[in-house]
Order: C-alpha cells, then structure tokens, then sequence
C-alpha cells in the first residue's frame, strides 16, 4: 500500500535537511526495509518548508512497530533540531489521503 503524509522543516535547513538524509545511516535504511518500507521518497516545498512523503509499504507489515526500535528514537533525535516534532521528538507526521493514482 502507498502511504503519504506531510512534515514541517525549520527555517533556514533545507540544506542539512538533505545534507542528513543524503548520509542516511546503513541501519536505519536496513531498518526500514525490514518493516516492509520500501520506494520511500521526500519532497520539499521551498516555499512553505512542507516535507511529503511517500512510500510503498508492504501488506501483513507494520511500519509503526518501529517507532520504539532505538536506531529510529536515535534517528528522531538526531532531527528534532531541524524539523517540527512531538514530545518524543517523532516528526508531527499528518497523514493524508490518496486522491489519485496513475501507474
């Protein structure tokens, strides 16, 4: 299934944001692919700092079972700085919905 949801970047990080994701680390794409989490990409509007993402994410799998995996509290962590988070410093992640698809 394609899931999407959009993030807020801080003023003035665009250039660490992808700087950052340019060196993402071996485990966390390890981590991720392992959850079912695949053809994973992120957008950025330079106007309003809005990230989207999408990405396929395989049936039977649950990419929320990785929120607790140390390797993406670390990561969360090491991005909290640059970008809009929560208490826990997960990205305030709002989903949205699928309005059109063209293969």
């Amino acid at each position: 299934m394609r899931v999407a949801c959009k993030m807020q970047l801080k003023k003035g990080y665009e250039a660490e944001y992808k700087r950052r994701h340019d060196a993402i680390w071996p485990e966390l794409k390890a981590l991720l692919s392992e959850a079912g989490i695949s053809d994973y990409t992120i957008f950025l509007d330079p106007e309003t700092l809005a990230l989207f993402a999408v990405q396929l994410q395989e049936d039977g799998k649950k990419a929320a079972d990785i929120s607790s995996d140390p390797i993406m509290r670390k990561w969360w962590d090491y991005m909290a700085d640059i970008m809009d988070v929560n208490p826990d410093n997960s990205p305030v992640c709002k989903d949205l919905n699928e309005v059109f698809h063209m293969d």
